[in-house]
């Protein structure tokens, strides 16, 4: 049922049309009112109508609802994802079932079809126009997908029934039945032939799929493994427009194909900038190695089916810049899991990014397959885990009420070695206590003059390193700290500083993922901050003092 918020008619007038076109929108219009797919109107409603040529080189007729669409309730999504196919237990036969024009099967309510009146012209207006209304869900209409959906689904509820142990997907207008023995998927296709039949709505037979290589949403699916058909990267770029249709096209792949946040960086760098749709992008070298890389992946990695009677487990696996996981089952494939190219917050720390990813993994295989990974593989010690179990709280939720195993080690098994280095456990330089025997390295600057100092005794005397840097107070102490991890990047030392912001950045960037921001003095700083962190070989302590206060604390 369609829930209108008014009742008052729209009337959007026709534009006018070549003779040509008028030619080709009469015979369509003929054949949808033979096909009693619309009726003859006087309705005080009215939609233009238009023609589009399709690559067969047949032509379709559509109608612009815009203005009826704002007219009426939204029905909220009710299918938000396709089914994926890598849940089609490996070996077991399918058969693919394509609806024909499933919306011009499904019936508009009578009291609905007014509204969806159209008008074809004359020229000169040498006659009055003719005007019908359509009698089935019109292409246009926002909520025709959803009815198309709740229609079918509702229709294949005898088949899931009576051919229980089969596993029946559904998408729009496309059906597999896909079962453990051979007859099982005929008894299920004949049954689901008639019922679809029963309930008006037809079935290409010529275009029924027995036999491998089957074809579906965009997929080849053989017995064992799962390939996406022939996709070609657009490549002449030109405008941010371009790029986010390219982008769209990877994105919709690279789950499935394992194509890394860090390895698409260099094109997601080119959404940066003009946001106008229009405005001019050009390919670097560096998102054309991307490019390279993406297509290499999509004849090189293949997603498997599911093997039946394997649990599912989630490997973790650390990138150059953020980790990503994988779920599988024993040596087959299933999905790949990344983290978005921008966090909200500036820096993601480490502890965070695997939480979050734990907790994408684990509803993901819900989601999948309605069961938890029976391990989870973690780039981590036990040390290390069991300080993040400790004094995160994002960790604490990401595994909580979990009841697998947790495994420090990966599997060591071909499939996963293919996809490159094993990860091997991060070290972490940060202690939790001051450094018994180091230099205590005291930073300060001033945004006023603009000094960035670094202060340290060594031999019994004092000595002092200061750079100038434009800014704010911030941006100033910031500078010093980066310059005292630079200055002592080869012995361990105790950072000291009267900054609460810069000490709180020191202590979360250890490993962590940064936000691209704006400030591009800010932004160099906090990255030459992560790189000298990272690369130390000597630990280090961080703490804060009120230097500029008579208030007792650190």
């Amino acid at each position: 049922k369609i829930n209108w918020l008014s009742e008052d008619p729209v009337w959007v007038d026709q534009w006018p049309l070549t003779q040509k076109k008028l030619q080709i929108l009469n015979k369509l219009v003929d054949e949808q009112l033979e096909l009693k797919h619309i009726a003859p109107s006087v309705s005080p409603w009215n939609s233009p109508v238009f023609i589009i040529q399709k690559s067969s080189g047949k032509w379709r007729l559509l109608t612009d609802l815009r203005q009826v669409n704002t007219r009426m309730e939204s029905m909220g999504s009710i299918q938000p994802g396709m089914p994926s196919l890598t849940q089609l237990p490996a070996g077991w036969p399918l058969v693919v079932i394509d609806l024909k024009d499933c919306f011009f099967h499904i019936l508009l309510r009578p009291e609905d079809r007014p509204k969806f009146a159209f008008s074809v012209p004359a020229v000169n207006a040498e006659a009055p126009n003719r005007r019908f209304e359509w009698c089935v869900l019109p292409q246009g209409m926002k909520n025709s997908p959803t009815l198309c959906q709740m229609y079918v689904s509702k229709v294949l509820k005898p088949l899931r029934r009576q051919c229980a142990e089969a596993v029946i997907l559904h998408y729009m207008d496309d059906i597999v039945i896909c079962a453990k023995e051979q007859s099982t998927v005929n008894t299920a296709l004949q049954l689901a032939l008639q019922i679809l039949s029963t309930n008006n709505l037809a079935v290409s037979k010529e275009k029924i799929q027995y036999a491998e290589a089957w074809k579906y949403l965009g997929w080849t699916v053989t017995s064992s493994t799962i390939i996406p058909q022939q996709i070609k990267l657009k490549r002449d770029i030109s405008t941010l427009n371009d790029l986010q249709k390219l982008l769209g096209t990877i994105n919709w792949i690279r789950p499935i194909v394992g194509i890394t946040t860090d390895e698409l960086h260099p094109l997601f760098k080119l959404l940066k900038g003009d946001p106008q749709l229009s405005s001019p992008r050009k390919l670097t070298p560096e998102a054309l190695n991307a490019l390279d890389l993406v297509e290499k992946k999509l004849t090189s990695i293949t997603p498997n089916r599911k093997i039946e009677g394997v649990s599912p487990s989630f490997v973790i696996f650390l990138g150059k810049m953020q980790p990503f996981g994988i779920l599988d089952k024993s040596v087959c494939l299933w999905e790949w899991i990344f983290l978005p190219h921008q966090f909200s917050k500036t820096v993601t720390t480490f502890v965070e990014m695997i939480g979050q990813l734990i907790f994408k993994g684990r509803t993901r295989c819900w989601e999948l397959c309605g069961q938890e990974p029976q391990m989870i593989y973690l780039p981590l010690s036990s040390e290390r885990l069991s300080q993040m179990l400790t004094v995160s709280t994002e960790f604490q939720i990401a595994i909580a009420e979990f009841e697998g195993q947790i495994s420090y080690h990966i599997p060591q098994n071909k499939v996963l070695q293919a996809i490159g280095d094993l990860p091997v456990q991060l070290k972490f330089m940060q202690s939790d206590k001051p450094i018994p025997d180091a230099k205590n390295i005291f930073t300060d600057g001033s945004g006023r003059t603009g000094n960035a100092v670094v202060v340290w005794q060594e031999n019994g005397s004092w000595k002092q390193d200061v750079h100038r840097v434009e800014g704010s107070p911030q941006i100033v102490e910031l500078s010093a700290v980066v310059r005292a991890f630079f200055l002592f990047k080869n012995e361990p030392i105790n950072l000291i500083s009267d900054s609460a912001y810069v000490i709180g950045i020191v202590k979360r960037i250890e490993h962590s993922y940064l936000k691209n921001i704006n400030n591009d003095l800010l932004f160099s700083l906090f990255q030459m901050l992560l790189f000298l962190i990272n690369h130390r070989t000597h630990q280090f302590f961080a703490v804060h003092i009120k230097a500029h206060t008579t208030l007792p604390g650190p």
